[in-house]
């Protein structure tokens, strides 16, 4: 297990946290409070308020034009701006401050040239914060740094697009091993939207693989590149910038997620199928299906239905009791007709963080096997997997055909970690 740093903290400043002249006071009040006791910081700052967005929209008039190097050298100006002007707040407080620009030989985050959505290079990235950062850190400086932004190999500014200051803060802290606070204006993850549920719940604790469960519908509170490169001993702790310190309470962000990957279960499934009249309309053919399954003692793996079928995925049962009593719910009820099972099914899951953003993947994984012959007997999405049932005869083939594709066309396998995101 990686050593943490507990005596230094990245803290990282949303737009909304920075939007006027009061808030910038409490936010780097935050922050001398934390110095003060005896705690390195590393800022991250985003633009304040909608400056990135207007900065656009400007851009976009004069230019006509929505991407490029000379796009990216403009809305950098929202960062670097913010960042000089936190900088000067923390030193009128006492703090030693300096912030880092793009245009310093000494900048950290280095990325590709895909100007407006950059890619980090992690090797090079996380060299040249070892190089920068620890060293104001031991003259007692508190480096700030602008979010949201990188630099190429030949020094030409980008961008990492939407949300990217989550990104630089997760690429410091990565390098320098240590926790992360995001300062924002919610008080952590909550258990539902407020604007559709009454008093939704504050969540204390979440790990990364259920909040991307969250993401996956639109309820997005750090960016998914972020995600990609947070280790696991890395927490992140959510927190509102009205409270005034970086000490309170929020949601922490615990664990990873692993990059796309795809994997077999070890053992046989079997599918069995209720088909009848209007099953979704009547619930109780799928209430009574469910329990006695796990009467038998059989997970559930899976399950899916339409009007007049009703599907379950489980691991492999000798027992004939089982079938029995499932075909005893087929003749008990007037809108079931008739039962069938197929036995000898393979499980693969391919899986990822931010997998149901990603266009054409279900595609991308079932052409070559279709190609090769080989037929899919169900298939699932959920939230950041893809589940496959195929013959467990087929399920070595099937699994290296997934494999070699998800390597040759995709950043999230068989990459040299160069360019993660």
């Amino acid at each position: 297990m990686t050593a943490k740093d507990s005596s230094l903290l990245v803290v990282k400043f949303g737009g909304s946290s920075l939007a006027s002249a009061e808030r910038v006071k409490l936010a780097a009040g935050s922050v001398a409070a934390k110095v003060s006791s005896g705690t390195k910081v590393v800022v991250v700052v985003s633009a304040m308020g909608k400056t990135t967005d207007e900065l656009l929209l400007l851009a976009k008039e004069v230019t006509g034009s929505s991407k490029g190097f000379e796009l990216d050298d403009i809305l950098s100006m929202g960062e670097r701006t913010s960042a000089r002007i936190f900088a000067a707040a923390l030193n009128a407080r006492g703090v030693k401050a300096k912030y880092i620009d793009p245009a310093d030989p000494s900048w950290p985050i280095i990325t590709d040239g895909k100007f407006g959505n950059a890619s980090p290079l992690l090797d090079e990235t996380e060299k040249k914060v070892l190089e920068t950062i620890p060293p104001m850190l031991e003259k007692g400086i508190t480096p700030i740094v602008p979010g949201f932004l990188g630099k190429t190999r030949d020094g030409k500014i980008t961008t990492l697009g939407r949300g990217g200051s989550d990104v630089t803060a997760m690429l410091l802290a990565r390098a320098l091993k240590c926790d992360v606070v995001l300062v924002s204006d919610v008080d952590g993850i909550l258990s539902a939207d407020p604007k559709l549920v009454e008093n939704p719940r504050k969540i204390d604790r979440i790990s990364v693989e259920k909040l991307i469960g969250l993401s996956s519908v639109g309820t997005k509170f750090i960016h998914q590149k972020a995600l990609r490169v947070k280790p696991d001993y890395i927490d992140v702790k959510l927190v509102n910038f009205r409270k005034a310190s970086l000490d309170a309470s929020g949601t922490v962000i615990e664990g990873s997620f692993p990059e796309l990957v795809a994997e077999s279960l070890s053992s046989p499934l079997m599918s069995i199928t209720i088909v009848g009249d209007n099953l979704t309309d009547n619930p109780e053919v799928f209430l009574e299906l469910t329990r006695m399954i796990r009467a038998y003692g059989a997970p559930i793996l899976g399950m899916s239905a339409n009007h007049d079928s009703i599907i379950a995925y489980l691991p492999t049962v000798s027992e004939r009791g089982l079938l029995d009593k499932v075909h005893g719910i087929v003749v008990s009820r007037e809108n079931a007709l008739a039962m069938a099972v197929r036995p000898k099914l393979a499980l693969i899951v391919v899986k990822g963080v931010g997998l149901e953003e990603a266009p054409g993947m279900i595609a991308r994984v079932t052409t070559p096997l279709q190609r090769a012959g080989i037929n899919v007997y169900g298939i699932f999405t959920i939230t950041s997997s893809i589940q496959l049932l195929v013959g467990w005869e087929d399920r070595e083939e099937a699994l290296r055909l997934i494999k070699e594709e998800l390597e040759l066309s995709s950043p999230g396998m068989g990459q040299n970690r160069e360019e993660v995101v």
